[in-house]
């Protein structure tokens, strides 16, 4: 398999998570005609890892992908988030990413987020290292889990959730998960950090 065939798998599982269009968003990624991604996708049916459909991978095709799943506030992308993002992203084919609802952000952060939940998907849809990213269930992570069944769960530096918690509540969902805790070689930024050295003035950055 080329990396041309990787990434229309890789982008066929996104879309199936929103129903984006797979043809348009491999166009997005690659400077490619719409012919040879066609006749790719063609070779791919024919060799039993996508539906005829076009738009959902086959059961060959879903188990030839990893799946990475990482989560977060991401109010203000810094370079400790991209670091972790990119060490995410190199567990496996596919990183998904969910923000937290603006609810659950306000709780984490013990104020208001700069950017409500809409602003920071789009932000986090924006980088590169991402192949899809979605707004997470209210105070239920495995909904969300549920919903893209990752092969990997990659945990940031500081995030509250410990691996047990995580491997057993995806065993209620018969999930066998691996667990990656990621470090970030810049953990004294933080957006909490950053908002409170500029204060009011983050709105005029």
């Amino acid at each position: 398999m080329d990396i041309l065939e990787k990434t229309i798998l890789s982008t066929i599982f996104a879309c199936s998570l929103t129903n984006d269009s797979v043809v348009e968003n491999i166009k997005k990624k690659k400077s490619i005609p719409e012919d040879y991604i066609n006749s790719k996708l063609e070779n791919l049916v024919k060799n039993g890892l996508v539906e005829s459909d076009k738009k959902s991978l086959t059961e060959l095709g879903r188990t030839s992908l990893r799946v990475v799943l990482t989560g977060g506030v991401f109010d203000i992308i810094h370079p400790g988030h991209i670091h972790t993002l990119n060490s995410a992203k190199a567990l496996g084919d596919v990183l998904v990413v969910v923000v937290a609802t603006d609810k659950t952000a306000e709780k984490m952060k013990n104020r208001t987020p700069l950017h409500n939940q809409e602003q920071r998907k789009t932000l986090v849809n924006s980088l590169s290292v991402v192949d899809i990213c979605l707004i997470g269930h209210e105070g239920n992570i495995f909904k969300t889990v549920e919903i893209v069944r990752p092969e990997i769960i990659a945990l940031g530096y500081d995030q509250v959730h410990q691996e047990k918690f995580i491997t057993d509540g995806c065993r209620k969902l018969n999930l066998q998960v691996n667990v990656a805790r990621l470090q970030s070689p810049h953990p004294e930024i933080s957006s909490s950090k950053i908002e409170k050295i500029y204060g009011e003035n983050i709105h005029d950055i």
